[in-house]
């Protein structure tokens, strides 16, 4: 597969993706995305809005296949929940004009169970079935690989040869203590203040607990439905940005441009894929 890596974020379909294909042009606005997505991977995304991108400069990529994660606050249960109304949406509604126009071989899609049923979904089914690509609607959590984190995505396959669900793997989910820092970050630690305030509405995990829940972008900012906090004999702490990353099955080797800051990271994670159930999505194919 030769690939257009679209809303690449950090590049984790480029990581799922691994030898089944390659990116020919990867695409994000994110100054910060792109920066770790050049550290880690060692080129570049085009900082090119979407919204407005010609067929033209799509074509020249000369790729068949198109991964994408579409913003998901449109779709998901804290979001508006506007759908292609949201501004937020122009990009996914030129690709799909686009996609009319000269549609790939291949495409999956990534994003929250809010996007099925929606008229987001409507749009791009009725794009796949007008030109001819059969289609999948999956659902998967990472909890079902192994993975103790709950994040339950769905995934919208599509191909021009015919598609067969594959089963979904049922291993056990480890331990947290495997995910976590040898060292605890001071700075994480919350302050009695802070956890006093919040605790009512915070989900506690414990190193030996074999779950969390969902890290969203807002896990810097938010102490209610944001994520799972820490429980340490030290106190509690939030989970730091590359246990998060091991959680969202992140190689060991990931890292972030020196500098940029724990918000920055948190956000670029929340927006990201979990890895190993994206690489499962692409099995499919």
């Amino acid at each position: 597969m030769r690939v257009l890596e679209l809303f690449s974020g950090l590049g984790g379909w480029r990581l799922a993706l691994g030898n089944k294909g390659s990116v020919a042009v990867a695409y994000d606005v994110s100054e910060a995305a792109n920066a770790t997505y050049a550290l880690n991977h060692g080129e570049a995304p085009r900082a090119r809005e979407l919204a407005t991108i010609p067929l033209v400069e799509l074509a020249a990529a000369g790729a068949d296949t198109w991964l994408m994660s579409p913003p998901c606050q449109p779709f998901c249960r804290m979001g508006n929940k506007h759908g292609l109304e949201d501004r937020r949406c122009r990009a996914f509604r030129h690709l799909m004009d686009l996609f009319d126009q000269a549609p790939p071989e291949r495409l999956v899609l990534e994003n929250v169970g809010g996007f099925l049923g929606s008229d987001a979904h409507a749009l791009l089914a009725e794009r796949l079935r007008a030109h001819g690509l059969y289609r999948l609607d999956l659902e998967a959590c990472p909890s079902r690989f192994g993975l103790p984190n709950q994040r339950p995505r769905i995934f919208i396959v599509a191909s021009r040869k015919p598609l067969a669900a594959q089963p979904l793997p049922d291993l056990p989910p480890c331990p947290l203590e495997d995910f976590l820092d040898a060292e605890g970050d001071e700075s994480l630690y919350l302050r009695p203040e802070v956890l006093a305030r919040h605790r009512h509405g915070m989900d506690f995990v414990a190193p030996e607990d074999r779950r969390s829940t969902c890290f969203i972008g807002g896990y810097g900012q938010r102490f209610v439905g944001s994520g799972s906090f820490l429980k340490t004999q030290r106190g509690v702490r939030r989970f730091s940005p590359t246990e998060v990353a091991r959680l969202l099955g992140l190689p060991e080797r990931f890292r972030f441009p020196a500098g940029l800051s724990l918000e920055a990271r948190y956000r670029l994670l929340g927006n990201s894929l979990s890895i190993p159930v994206a690489a499962w999505a692409l099995d499919h194919l």
